[in-house]
């Protein structure tokens, strides 16, 4: 029987509005009488209408993979129904770039419709939602460190004034301090993410974009890598070592795990910036093929490269997986093995400055950062692009 006509229902829901966050997508044939596909995934906390917008993502990335070419798309979510529909404007910055992705798988179909429906006439996805949600280790997590008062701030403590670190030099890493080490107040046992670039490829050797393509490290990345852990495995009290799934990413991950003796664990959220038809080109070349785009690219970042995501793309499921992250190691130190873009965006959110630092701020290949995030929302940056221990 042909999957060319799908029916997709999706969920999405969040304990706590922002919570603890999931969806579930269910594609049916177009008379109901098979299940095609099932998504389903926890994400971290999330508000409703995040989870509902991914939810919806899932279910049409599925119905493509199936080869649908006609798409009924059921939701019992009103917002982005009528978003969707083109009737409702998206008002939250957030939303803009799930909508305009679903838009972007949506256009791809020969048609697709979207019909609201009562909750209880979607039993499939919203049972795979609650499942999502009831899988997720974090939730006992997430509420005890949204709901402790901090006793630094019962016993009204104040903060300490500012230091900087030099950047050749790293700083020990210990149990993460009680307030930061700013002029800002945070207050509580800080979430502190070691922010490890992976080691050096071909592709970095020709100073080409390189995004979701998969380079393995070169001979230099690899010892790299090699001198990246042993500086790791001197500082003592890492909990985890997550990583991007991208090769690179993986290996540079791998060496540091068997330093700590942590496994890895991957992060889909962490993987670089999709650059779409300008993956494998040189800054120079991407110019010549779209000068437009391209000078519109380095000032905008809610522009994309061609068949690729923005930047204010990329900054939304970062956001996710850093909040992932202090869900699932409050309090801890988190080896966090990525690429360029994800980590200068989360230094960009522990900074809280603009999207000027995406464009201005360099990051050597093999280098480490270091960024805290606070229970109570506050948040500091202690180091930036430290090679000290490659040379």
């Amino acid at each position: 029987m042909s999957n060319e006509h799908v029916i997709v229902e999706a969920d999405g829901g969040s304990r706590g509005n922002p919570g603890p966050a999931g969806y579930g997508a269910v594609v049916f044939a177009a008379d109901r009488s098979r299940v095609l596909a099932e998504r389903r995934e926890f994400i971290g906390v999330a508000t409703n209408n995040v989870a509902e917008y991914r939810g919806l993502i899932a279910g049409l990335e599925a119905a493509t993979e199936l080869g649908a070419r006609t798409v009924d798309v059921r939701m019992d979510s009103k917002l982005v129904v009528e978003q969707m529909s083109g009737r409702w404007k998206i008002k939250h910055a957030s939303m803009i770039p799930l909508a305009d992705r679903a838009r972007r798988l949506a256009a791809a179909f020969d048609r697709v419709s979207f019909t609201w429906i009562p909750r209880a006439e979607n039993p499939h996805a919203d049972r795979l939602a609650n499942e999502a949600m009831d899988d997720a280790d974090m939730v006992a997590e997430v509420r005890e460190a949204t709901s402790a008062v901090p006793e630094d701030r019962a016993a009204g403590q104040t903060a300490t004034p500012a230091t900087t670190a030099p950047a050749t030099t790293a700083p020990a890493v210990s149990a993460p301090a009680a307030t930061a080490p700013g002029w800002t107040g945070a207050v509580g046992r800080p979430t502190r993410l070691l922010l490890l670039r992976h080691g050096q490829t071909p592709l970095s050797v020709e100073r080409r974009y390189s995004g979701r393509g998969n380079p393995p490290l070169t001979e230099i990345g690899r010892e790299q890598a090699a001198r990246a852990a042993k500086s790791l495995a001197t500082k003592g009290d890492i909990a985890a070592v997550v990583s991007s799934p991208l090769g690179r990413a993986g290996e540079t991950a791998e060496v540091a795990s068997a330093a700590l003796g942590i496994p890895v664990r991957v992060l889909d959220g962490l993987i670089e910036t999709d650059f779409g038809a300008w993956d494998g080109l040189t800054f120079a070349e991407a110019a010549r093929r779209d000068p437009d785009l391209h000078a519109r690219w380095l000032g905008d970042t809610s522009v994309a490269p061609p068949g690729g995501e923005s930047f204010d793309q990329v900054r939304e499921r970062i956001e996710a997986v850093r909040r992932d992250i202090v869900a699932l190691y409050p309090g801890q130190n988190v080896v966090v093995v990525s690429h360029v873009t994800p980590i200068k965006t989360l230094l960009q959110l522990a900074l809280g400055v603009g999207p000027s630092l995406l464009y201005r701020l360099h990051l050597d290949l093999a280098s480490l950062s270091i960024a805290e995030f606070y229970p109570d929302g506050g948040s500091s940056v202690r180091l930036v692009n430290d090679t000290s221990y490659l040379h």
